[in-house]
């Protein structure tokens, strides 16, 4: 419209006190009601009611050069003017209007891209309160919709209407004006529109396309079953690709994803609102806004999910014969546990325990080729969380095993599908790895079968693991200890084999070795100082094991003891010494010696042999050399094996003192003048050592002169049963030796039987007096039997008569060997073994044979007395050894071994054993001086003290006899008598035939043999 035609409208319609330039608070107020009608008519869905438009924000005015700026519009938005030729709009405008099709006022159809510019930038920045945005959305309009007359004027239109504007507003109207332009170009839109498109790259992953137009485009956009970047499922956004994450609900075994977005779309596409004041100019504003929406959804997304497991066993170490026990964790890698019909579907995991390996294997994807297998269980799977492993296989022997789990998606039948793949934890993971300790044992040997005292010893073990390998750490054997002790066997025996030490059996020494792995090792030397039997017992304890490898052995280990192969026979040194009783015997005539053996063990020589260790040898052989021409030549290295023999005795292996010479079987009667020597020789077996006595040895030589023998007194030895049961026969017997006179007999009483332990007495009436015995010679006889009735001791006294009647030779009451126990049968007994004889300086013991029942807290204990007289003496004054403090515990019958003991000076001592019942009070105790109690220190060697001359010494005499059995030399016989000495048969018979002391039941069969029994050898 032209200038004029304005201003007349506003003149005419506009209130003559409205204030130029629409800046009053007036019209601040109207747009602010009008803006507030306009949104209640439009909220309630009515048409506003038709008023007359007013000015709104601009420059100019009615009165001058016309207005530059907007209009509110009937609803209380701000309309623009459409037409510059038409009148102002006073009247009663109406609209809006949506319109899409459009003339301008010279009758042109504006296009859809004018519309869409025009709606553009009216309805971004039409309803603005500036002035100078106001203006350039005017100019804006008039250039769009209006454009013939816009630039009527010779020039543009910008340039002409700019002029409504004051002058300094102008360049910021025109520069704002420049911007709609350049917006509208760019951001218009004919027909604006939003797609939505979904792509997958996987089950979850995938890209929302967002697309527009124009592209200035944004509004919301909500995800169904999935999630943006940011974990949110509901974002504004605008034209573009964003990554999208799957949110399916748990178990589902498919689903979609869905896109909604909702986009205002204020100021697009080609239409206007249009307001008519009929008969006047056009008003413009922009379109309502659009409501564009969008959706999209994916495919059907199918889905699976991948289980895995991890294990922990439930023990590092597992006891061989337990079973391995595995907990299983199971977790979801991908996706979630599929549901079907509202329950997990159910997996089938198989483990597989490999194993026994020596050490921990190395980790690896999967197990070595031909890796043992000890056994393999299944387990089913419906859900994640912890599974405890069937405990189906035991463990059988030592290792490391190590568990592999698997899923094998090929064997899930028709769950397969909900599957991803196949799955396989890692083999020799330490955590998966449970260890079966190994159990260490050794096989022994002893490396030196027989020994002397003194020598050292070593064993050898063969070490290895009993329960399978012999386990590594880092690559190295596990270290192991065992610990060798090598016991002093008790008594003289090989010892028993038995799973238990013998509790008497002394410790001699203990000694280590480490083993390092399987294999035979030496271990260190071990002095055995003592006879007997030693053997070896190895043990591997837990508690002396080096720290870090405990766990990995099974328990304590202990081999048996007394085994053949891991004893040493520490053999016994013998001793055979011998007194000649004549050094001069007349050619023909005998000889007679006194063997002495000691050394032996008690039992000896009645050990049989065990298939290990051999047999007792038997005999001692003593050999007669001679004769020699001179004594010059007997020297200790004298070679035996050419020289004269004139005759061989044997006695058997055993201590005690034996009389050779005395009968037809052992007489030794040389045939020609010289000198002659005994030799005693034992060869030795597995418990005693060899022994050949020394040729230079002067008690053993015996010297035949050419001078007739002298006659010899007559002497009588005995011998009496030593025990035997009440009603049981027994008898005495009696050795006459030297010349006998004719017409002598012999008579035997026997007084008793007394209690045990009282002075013997023989001054009564005896109970048995024997008949007279004749005896024409030399030689043995018997008393004839007799029997007791009653238990207690029996003494026996023998009396020689001559012809006459007078007394030759008479016994003593209770002489040794002239005692027999008799006893009521099975009772406690004591019998004793002390050792006979010692060189000054090596220990003593006595030996305790206890038989028959045996009281509960019996106990043992052993004195020593020394003797410094003939008579037997056992005071406490010369007590020089006792057991007192250290009773035995007597529990069994069998032998009891005192402590051994070193006596400090030559000569001989008593042994006294006594049993003590529970209360400490006595309930036997042995005899002062009895047989088998005695110990002779000696030196090394003794040798008489004889004359130095070549002739034998004038008091010992010669002898002969035609007879079996030849009589003592007579001044040798007094020697004997003086000396206390008396002669023994078999192992011994009485030590001293003048000593008062008693025979008992330590005297037995075990001690003493009969004179029968040596005549019969």
């Amino acid at each position: 419209m032209s200038t004029t035609r304005l201003e007349d409208a506003t003149l005419r319609n506009s209130p003559r006190e409205s204030p130029p330039g629409f800046g009053g608070l007036a019209r601040w107020v109207a747009m602010l009601i009008s803006g507030l009608l306009l949104a209640l008519t439009i909220g309630i869905g009515t048409a506003p009611a038709a008023h007359a438009a007013t000015i709104g924000p601009g420059f100019g005015s009615v009165d001058d050069v016309g207005i530059l700026g907007s209009y509110i519009g009937p609803d209380g938005t701000q309309v623009y003017c459409m037409d510059l030729g038409a009148p102002g709009p006073w009247g009663n405008t109406t609209g809006p209007v949506t319109v899409s099709d459009l003339e301008s006022q010279s009758g042109s159809r504006l296009t859809e891209t004018d519309l869409a510019k025009l709606n553009y930038v009216m309805a971004k920045w039409g309803q603005s309160g500036d002035p100078h945005v106001t203006a350039a959305i005017q100019l804006f309009v008039w250039s769009v919709a209006d454009p013939v007359h816009y630039n009527q004027h010779g020039m543009s239109g910008d340039d002409h209407y700019i002029t409504r504007a004051p002058a300094a507003n102008r360049p910021q109207i025109l520069a704002n004006l420049a911007q709609m332009r350049a917006e509208a170009n760019a951001n218009h839109a004919v027909n604006p529109q939003v797609a939505l498109s979904i792509t997958m790259t996987d089950q979850y992953a995938g890209t929302l396309t967002v697309s527009a137009s124009p592209a200035s485009l944004s509004g919301t956009v909500t995800l169904t079953n999935a999630v943006f970047a940011d974990g949110q499922s509901s974002r504004t956004l605008g034209p573009g690709s964003f990554p999208i994450t799957g949110t399916p609900a748990d178990g589902v075994p498919a689903y979609r994803i869905e896109a909604a977005a909702s986009v205002p779309s204020s100021g697009l596409g080609a239409r206007v609102n249009l307001y008519d004041t009929p008969g006047s100019q056009r008003l413009l504003g922009g379109a309502s806004p659009m409501g564009l929406d969008a959706h999209a959804q994916s495919p059907v997304i199918e889905l699976d999910f991948q289980p895995t497991i991890t294990t922990q066993v439930s023990s590092r170490f597992v006891a061989e014969g337990d079973t391995f026990r595995d907990q299983v964790t199971v977790g979801v890698s991908k996706g979630t546990w599929i549901h079907l019909d509202g329950k997990r579907i159910a997996v089938v995991t198989t483990g597989t325990l490999y194993g026994p390996f020596d050490e921990q294997p190395t980790e690896a994807d999967t197990a070595p080729t031909g890796a043992p297998i000890a056994g393999v269980v299944e387990l089913e799977l419906t859900g994640t969380g912890s599974y405890a492993a069937p405990e189906t296989i035991t463990a059988t022997e030592s290792g490391f095993y190590t568990w592999v789990w698997q899923i094998d998606k090929r064997a899930q039948g028709d769950v397969a599908k909900y599957l991803t793949d196949s799955f396989t934890d890692r083999f020799g993971q330490v955590a998966e790895t449970s260890i079966v300790p190994f159990q260490p044992i050794a096989v022994s040997k002893a490396n030196q079968r027989l020994v002397v005292p003194g020598d050292a010893v070593t064993d050898t073990i063969t070490v290895s693991s009993s329960n399978g390998v012999w386990l590594k750490i880092d690559g190295e054997y596990v270290p192991v200890v065992f610990e060798g002790t090598a016991y002093q066997v008790p008594g003289t025996l090989p010892p028993m084999q038995a799973p238990a030490i013998d509790p008497a059996a002394v410790p001699v020494g203990t000694v280590t070795v480490t083993a390092t792995g399987p294999g035979t090792y030496t271990s260190p030397e071990v002095v055995l100082p003592n006879a007997g039997f030693v053997t070896w017992v190895w043990q591997m304890r837990l508690a002396s094991q080096p720290d870090g490898v405990r766990d990995y052995i099974a328990s304590d280990w202990a081999d048996e003891y007394g085994i053949p192969v891991e004893s040493t026979s520490v053999r016994h040194p013998v001793e055979i010494t011998s007194q000649l009783r004549e050094y001069n015997v007349h050619d023909g005539g005998r000889a007679f010696d006194t063997i002495v053996t000691s050394g032996f063990p008690a039992n000896h020589p009645d050990f049989t042999g065990d298939g290990y260790w051999g047999p007792d040898a038997k005999e001692v052989t003593h050999t007669v050399y001679g004769p020699f021409a001179t004594d010059t030549v007997l020297t200790d290295d004298l070679d035996l094996t050419d020289q004269p023999e004139l005759t061989s005795i044997i006695t058997p292996a055993r201590n005690g003192v034996y009389q050779i010479g005395y009968t037809d079987e052992d007489r030794i009667t040389p045939t020609k003048p010289g000198y002659y020597v005994i030799v005693s020789t034992f060869e030795g077996d597995d418990r005693v050592q060899p022994f050949q006595s020394s040729p230079a040895d002067v008690r053993e030589r015996f010297y035949v002169p050419e001078t007739p023998a002298a006659e010899l007194p007559v002497t009588v030895i005995t011998q009496a049963a030593p025990a035997a049961l009440v009603g049981e026969p027994f008898q005495d017997t009696a050795l006459v030796q030297g010349t006998v006179p004719e017409g002598a007999s012999l008579v035997f009483r026997a007084y008793g039987p007394q209690p045990e332990g009282e002075t013997p007495v023989c001054d009564v009436e005896p109970f048995f007096t024997s008949q007279q015995i004749p005896v024409p010679q030399t030689g043995v006889y018997y008393s004839g039997n007799t029997a007791a009735q009653s238990a207690g001791n029996v003494y026996w006294v023998e009396t020689l008569y001559d012809v006459d009647g007078e007394v030759l030779s008479e016994g003593k009451c209770g002489a040794p060997g002239e005692a027999t126990v008799v006893t009521n049968g099975e009772e406690l007994k004591v019998t004793t073994k002390a050792v006979p004889n010692v060189v000054l300086g090596n220990p003593a013991h006595d030996i305790a044979i206890v038989t028959g029942p045996i009281p509960e807290g019996t106990s043992l204990v052993f004195e020593a007395y020394q003797q410094d007289g003939d008579e037997p003496v056992c005071d406490a004054e010369n007590r020089v050894f006792d057991t007192l403090e250290n009773p035995i515990a007597v529990t069994r019958p069998g032998e009891y071994r005192s402590a051994e003991v070193v006596f400090e000076k030559i000569g001989t001592y008593y042994w006294i054993e006594t049993l003590l019942n529970a209360e400490g009070e006595s309930i036997h105790r042995g005899i002062c001086g009895a047989p088998g109690e005695t110990t002779t220190v000696s030196e090394v060697q003794i040798t008489p003290n004889y004359p130095d001359t070549e002739a034998p010494p004038s008091e010992l005499a010669q002898t002969g006899a035609n007879g079996w059995l030849i009589g003592l030399g007579a001044y040798g016989a007094l020697a004997l008598l003086a000396s206390g000495g008396t002669l023994l048969f078999g192992r011994r018979l009485a030590k001293r035939r003048e000593a008062a002391g008693f025979v008992r039941e330590e005297d037995g069969e075990d001690e003493i043999v009969t004179l029968e029994e040596l005549l019969d050898q």
